[in-house]
C-alpha cells in the first residue's frame, strides 16, 4: 500500500475521458496513481508504480486487457485485478477470472457500484455486476469445474496476433516488440500453423471470437 496510507490504483481505458471519469469517482478514496489508454504501457509501469488495484477495460490496443491482466498477476500476485467494461458477455467475464480478475462490472453501471466493487475486492472478495449475471454462485462455480485446457498460442505468439488482427504491418510489429522482421513472420506463421488458418482474414476472426480484439477494432 502507498505511502499516502490509501490503496493505490492504475487504470487503463482506450477512451481516456473514461478512464479520467473513473479516477474522479475512485480519488476520495484511492491514491489514482497513473492512467493509461493501452494494455502495454499499463504492464511496463507496474513494477514500478506497485498497484494494489488495477482498473482497465477488455479491449484495448497493442495488448488486450484480458493478457494484461494475466500478466500483471505474474508479476504482482496480491494486486487486485478489476474489468469495466462495454461486455456483459458471460464467457467474456468467465475468461477475465480464470486470467486472474477480483471484479467484472460494465459501463453502464453506476458509479457508486464501481465504489463498491473496489471495496470489495481489497477485502479479498469476488464482484460481479447484477447486469452481468443474478447467478454468481453458478458463475463463479462454472469457472472452477471448466476444463481450461493447454492455451494454443504462447505470450509472444498472442502478442503477434492482437497487434496483426489490428492491422499492424511486420514492421510496426518488429518495432513495437522489440524484434526483427524474420522472428515476426515467424511467429505469425506458427501462429497461423496452430490456428489451422492460411488468410490474415483467418487471424482476425480467431482474435475476434477470443476476445483479442474488439469486433470495433
Amino acid at each position: 500500500m502507498s505511502q499516502t496510507n490509501r490503496p493505490r490504483v492504475l487504470i487503463a481505458d482506450d477512451h481516456f475521458f473514461v478512464a479520467e471519469a473513473c479516477a474522479r469517482i475512485l480519488e476520495p478514496e484511492l491514491e489514482v496513481a497513473g492512467i493509461f489508454t493501452d494494455g502495454q504501457s499499463l504492464l511496463d509501469a507496474v513494477p514500478a508504480l506497485k498497484p494494489d488495484v488495477v482498473l482497465l477495460d477488455v479491449g484495448m490496443p497493442l495488448m488486450n486487457g484480458l493478457e494484461a491482466g494475466k500478466r500483471i498477476k505474474r508479476l504482482q500476485r496480491t494486486v487486485k485485478i478489476v474489468y469495466l467494461t462495454m461486455n456483459p458477455d458471460l464467457g467474456v467475464a468467465a475468461e477475465a477470472f480464470r486470467c486472474g480478475a477480483s471484479g467484472y462490472l460494465l459501463k453502464t453501471s453506476a458509479g457508486t457500484e464501481l465504489i463498491t466493487a473496489v471495496r470489495e475486492v481489497l477485502k479479498g472478495e469476488y464482484y460481479v455486476s447484477p447486469l452481468v449475471t443474478s447467478d454468481t454462485d453458478g458463475f463463479f462455480l462454472d469457472i472452477r469445474v471448466s476444463d481450461m485446457g493447454q492455451e494454443i498460442l504462447t505470450s509472444r505468439q498472442r502478442e503477434v496476433l492482437q497487434l496483426l488482427a489490428e492491422g499492424r504491418s511486420m514492421k510496426e510489429i518488429a518495432y513495437i516488440l522489440k524484434l526483427t522482421p524474420r522472428t515476426v513472420a515467424f511467429h505469425k506463421y506458427k501462429v497461423m500453423e496452430r490456428l489451422r488458418v492460411k488468410t490474415n482474414a483467418g487471424l482476425v476472426q480467431y482474435a475476434i471470437q477470443q476476445h483479442v480484439i474488439s469486433p470495433g477494432m
